[in-house]
């Protein structure tokens, strides 16, 4: 069991039509037919929506995206039509709101990895595969691919995991056109994004993406290169052979995993609220890599 420890009552603004929620994210629709995408401070680990916000987290995500946006433009456009704040929609949407485009979304979580870790690593392991993908002998946890690969994996509904599917697959799902201009937007916009990170002392290790089709038009949607959807390690303390230092929820996951929080993982029992010190450490991480990335001061 998994899903959302305390799963929020959506806000009623009039003129929006709520769609659905989302871990982070809550969706509505206006009376133009376009969809409103709210970003909210909750927090996600193991397959569960946790009790605890991160302050400023759904503000940082919405902001990192948009100025990701600016720098990816001339590759594939993107789903923003607007930042404005919707008519009677309250204060705390500010900042963190985008008025986007309704497409016909892609079912499938378009993954680019330039190092190895995480699933790609166990698969490694097992089979010396990632998505089928042959690699060669003798990589190791945080070790850098000879070159970034396509490594796709299914949409999965929230409280489960998404899973790791061959390119094959995806061609059999949505077409060979369309995989193949997803694989080919997937790996110049992840080489895009990994060039500018390395400039700013950042590795971008893996990512993921979501697109749809504005007639025939392939979009990005949704959140791009963010703590929440890529690994962002520090390339200064880069160290194959180990897991890495990151920009992201690692301080939670581990707080989660460690006697401190008693809980147990493998039980069924939902994730306990985080002590304030996890909070803050975490919330630091996302401001420092908008920060970093961005070259500019949050406030």
């Amino acid at each position: 069991m998994s899903g959302f420890v305390e799963k929020p009552e959506p806000i009623q603004v009039p003129g929006l039509v709520h769609l659905h929620t989302g871990k982070v994210r809550e969706l509505y629709q206006n009376d133009a037919g376009d969809l409103v995408m709210v970003a909210s401070d909750r927090m996600s680990a193991y397959d569960w929506v946790l009790p605890t916000e991160i302050p400023d987290k759904g503000r940082v995500l919405t902001q990192l995206s948009l100025w990701w946006f600016d720098q990816l433009a001339d590759l594939v456009p993107n789903h923003v039509i607007s930042t404005d704040l919707p008519a009677g929609a309250p204060a705390d949407w500010a900042g963190r709101t985008v008025v986007c485009k309704s497409l016909k979304m892609i079912p499938v979580e378009a993954v680019a990895r330039g190092y190895l870790t995480g699933s790609g690593l166990a698969e490694y392991n097992d089979s010396r595969t990632v998505c089928g993908l042959a690699l060669p002998e003798g990589l190791v946890d945080g070790s850098e691919l000879p070159a970034p690969i396509f490594t796709p994996a299914t949409k999965a509904a929230v409280g489960e995991h998404d899973e790791n599917v061959s390119y094959e697959e995806v061609a059999r799902q949505v077409g060979p056109d369309t995989a193949a201009r997803l694989r080919q937007a997937t790996l110049a916009v992840y080489s895009r994004g990994r060039d500018i990170a390395r400039d700013r002392g950042i590795i971008l290790a893996d990512t993921k993406f979501e697109f749809g089709f504005d007639g025939e038009t392939l979009i990005i949607a949704d959140e791009v290169l963010t703590p929440d959807s890529s690994r962002f390690w520090p390339a200064d303390l880069w160290e194959p052979g180990r897991a890495q230092p990151s920009y992201d929820k690692q301080f939670v996951r581990d707080w989660l995993t460690s006697p401190a929080s008693g809980w147990d993982r493998k039980s069924e029992q939902p994730p306990p609220p985080l002590p304030q010190e996890v909070v803050d450490a975490t919330r630091a991480k996302y401001v420092e890599a908008y920060e970093r990335l961005t070259g500019t001061s949050w406030s």
